[in-house]
């Protein structure tokens, strides 16, 4: 929802900003306070260099946790602030401009600061301590230099109040769309757009597993916790305090909450979602005497114009960009479509949904947990939980507006007539939700819900289009498949589930493709040509691995296959990967299937010599620097992965790039892994990419990567004892050894 600044809400934002700019943190007192705080925190590091911090109040813990994420790295935290804010372009250059427009558009600093002023006094004290314990990092570290942000203010977490990867519902938009209006104002090298700006990914996604006691060996629930996300985009960490804290898990870089992980109770996991939480509305745009109005309701209202300034980097320099945006009562114009200005209605930002993340880590049971989701306000994400009393469920979202079923949500609506609306919010029992389901699990792949324990386990005509959007994917099918035959889980047992490499869109792509080699004739030179593929392919276990060649052939035969047919599949059988797969098989001829085959073995025999190239020989993990933006060479050490990307059913996810080299190297998919068993004492492991560090000369760099390639899992240290026992480091904030 736009805000927007009255007299009163002014007069508390200027005195607001004086009061920030009469803090110092060269000031003696200020210092002495920090260094108060930051005595009352200890971190902890222990073997796998994972930060435990523990803090006499809540407010301690955070001071430690965003000191030791500036620690590991700062620039993520900083360039997280960047983006969220619209000021990418500072430090990337015009290239980012748009993206920044399109933030600015979203998130309103000026509502974010107002309600920084009207918190709960709880909360301001986290607020307070985010940015106490970045900027007692900054003073303690005076050889960091920042790109832009050299001091921050309390207000910024209400600026990023969701930690999903793709956080920013904009209802639909394409940059296309933004392009329309906006992209003549500031020329043609405007093309980049953050990954959280503009739509879900159809490539990636998260896997969430939810065991009840009914399949497991020791009776406990578990939890199974795989985000599929860019490399490093959040840091593992725990954090304790005396006043009932105590939550391990990932949190994003710049965020003082773990997004996913569990406490000493119950756990959860968010997988992202396509339940709809925003909008489009195609506005009726009329001028009239030099002003702006639209129609609504027969009526002309004022459009509200607002004069913005966007900086970026030239060469050395920093130059500005001012200009109009706009707004009608439904939200920020967006862009425009079909000559109609697009204007987008969503909550993407509330200090509810910070308040949310906050309580749901102290959640204690299942109906403490259950009532932090009544506030409503996660607007991205689904939820599945597990908890020490062995109850399991799932969310398929959690803000979801009421709407007119009568129009088509997932198309701009029509913005000249109420009919369209919001009419409330869905209550949380009224969403698409199981609980304790009979089948004893649950599972979500970034699928449909209705398939979340099994097939048809909700009746899709008991909830309206727009709730749940998504249709069924290859991940999903082997999750149920796999889980379903399973009945004495165990740690061990459900991370080599989770980690299977089975390959399930080959079940629908390779036997039309036998099917069209078995119809040649002997005489057909594509025969021959084939033979021998085709009895690799015939023989494959459509399990990718480091040294099958039936994986190279076939991943790159079944992404070719789909490029050049991509075009002839219908808008709706996007959202259903199922579908969509069997769309591209009837829309491929025969003869087709196998030139495309016979194109993939010609190209890697030219490029590489021979067509029988392992699938490990060219997928690769490289991290030569812990930058964020990494270059990749061949020339330079690599490891073979046998992992595949989450769009063929590989529910271990390991997405790639090519930059100008011979080999793909990994930059997104599996990332925090976790698996947890909730019993009278907590068992758990987790992995990440990599390692925690990111400096390169750390031991820490590299020293989980060959674990994370092969599926072989840490142990996490949850208990204070355990902690103790596998300590590398303890220190206060500032006073590192």
């Amino acid at each position: 929802m736009q805000f927007f600044l009255t007299m009163k809400n002014f007069l508390l934002l200027l005195s607001l900003i004086v009061f920030i700019s009469c803090s110092s943190y060269t000031d003696t007192a200020e210092i002495k306070r920090l260094k108060e705080q930051a005595s009352h925190v200890t971190i902890i590091r222990d073997t796998w260099g994972i930060p435990h911090i523990y803090g006499k109040t809540d407010a301690d813990a955070v001071f430690g946790l965003m000191y030791a994420q500036c620690e590991e790295n700062f620039e993520r935290v900083e360039r997280n602030y960047l983006d969220i804010m619209g000021r990418s372009a500072e430090t990337e250059g015009k290239k980012y401009v748009l993206n920044d427009l399109t933030m600015r558009l979203v998130y309103d600093s000026s509502a974010a600061i107002v309600d920084y002023h009207r918190a709960p006094a709880w909360l301001k004290k986290l607020l307070q301590s985010f940015a106490d314990g970045i900027n007692y990092y900054l003073y303690k570290h005076p050889d960091v230099k920042p790109q832009s942000l050299t001091h921050f203010e309390p207000w910024f977490p209400l600026m990023f109040t969701d930690g999903a990867y793709i956080s920013t519902n904009t209802g639909g938009l394409k940059l296309e769309d933004i392009k329309n209006l906006y992209a003549n104002h500031f020329g043609t090298d405007t093309s980049v757009l953050n990954y959280r700006t503009i739509t879900k990914s159809e490539s990636t996604g998260s896997n969430a597993f939810a065991i009840s006691p009914l399949k497991t060996t020791s009776g406990n629930a578990m939890l199974y916790i795989n985000p599929h996300v860019s490399f490093y985009f959040r840091t593992e960490v725990h954090m304790v305090s005396d006043e009932g804290l105590n939550a391990y898990g990932s949190a994003t870089w710049g965020q003082f909450f773990i997004f996913q992980g569990f406490n000493e109770h119950c756990g959860w996991m968010h997988t992202s979602s396509m339940a709809d939480a925003a909008d489009l509305y195609e506005e009726k745009i009329i001028q009239k005497g030099g002003n702006l109005f639209y129609e609504y309701d027969g009526e002309l209202k004022s459009v509200l114009q607002k004069k913005i300034l966007i900086s970026y980097k030239k060469d050395a320099k920093t130059l500005a960009d001012s200009m109009n945006i706009y707004f009608t009562h439904h939200g920020p114009i967006m862009g425009s479509r079909n000559g109609k200005w697009l204007s987008l209605k969503h909550q993407n930002r509330s200090m509810n949904g910070l308040i949310q993340s906050w309580e749901r880590m102290k959640a204690k049971s299942f109906n403490e947990f259950k009532n932090t989701m009544q506030l409503k306000a996660n607007t991205s994400t689904n939820t599945m939980y597990a908890d020490d009393k062995g109850n399991i469920a799932y969310w398929h979202g959690n803000f979801i507006p009421k709407r007119d079923t009568a129009f088509n949500w997932n198309l701009p609506v029509d913005g000249t007539t109420s009919a369209t609306e919001w009419n409330g919010v869905h209550e949380v029992d009224e969403i698409l939700h199981l609980e304790n389901p009979p089948q004893g699990w649950l599972q979500n792949c970034n699928s449909t819900p209705f398939s979340a324990s099994g097939f048809n386990t909700l009746n899709k005509k008991h909830y309206p289009a727009y709730m749940a959007p998504e249709g069924e994917n290859f991940r999903s099918l082997r999750a149920i498949k796999q889980i379903e035959k399973e009945n004495r889980f165990t740690i061990e047992k459900l991370v080599s589930t989770g980690y299977d490499h089975y390959l399930a869109i080959f079940d629908s792509l390779l036997p039309p493709l036998f099917n069209a080699y078995d119809a040649l004739t002997v005489a057909d030179p594509l025969y021959n040509q084939l033979k021998e593929p085709l009895t690799i392919l015939r023989s494959w276990d459509k399990r990718s691995s480091v040294l099958s060649v039936a994986t190279t052939m076939a991943v790159f035969w079944a992404y070719q296959l789909i490029s050049t047919n991509q075009s002839q599949v219908k808008n709706a059988e996007v959202n259903d990967q199922v579908k969509f797969i069997k769309s591209v098989v009837i829309n491929t001829s025969a003869i087709q299937k196998l030139e495309v085959l016979y194109s993939v073995i010609s190209g890697l025999q030219k490029m590489y010599g021979s067509w029988r190239i392992p699938w490990g020989d060219i997928n690769r993990y490289q991290r030569p620097t812990g930058e964020m933006n990494q270059k990749f060479e061949d020339g330079v050490q690599s490891f073979p992965v046998g992992l595949a990307p989450a769009f063929l059913g590989s529910l271990p996810a390991y997405e790639t790039v090519w930059n100008d080299t011979q080999k793909q190297y990994g930059v997104a998919g599996n990332s925090f892994v976790a698996v947890i068993e909730f019993g009278e004492n907590i068992k758990a492991k987790s992995i990440v990419t990599g390692g925690q560090s990111f400096d390169p000369h750390s031991k820490h760099f590299m020293d989980q990567a060959n674990m994370f390639m092969e599926g072989k899992f840490k142990d996490v240290f949850f208990y204070k004892a355990d902690v103790e026992k596998n300590t590398e480091s303890k220190y206060h904030p500032g006073a590192k050894n």
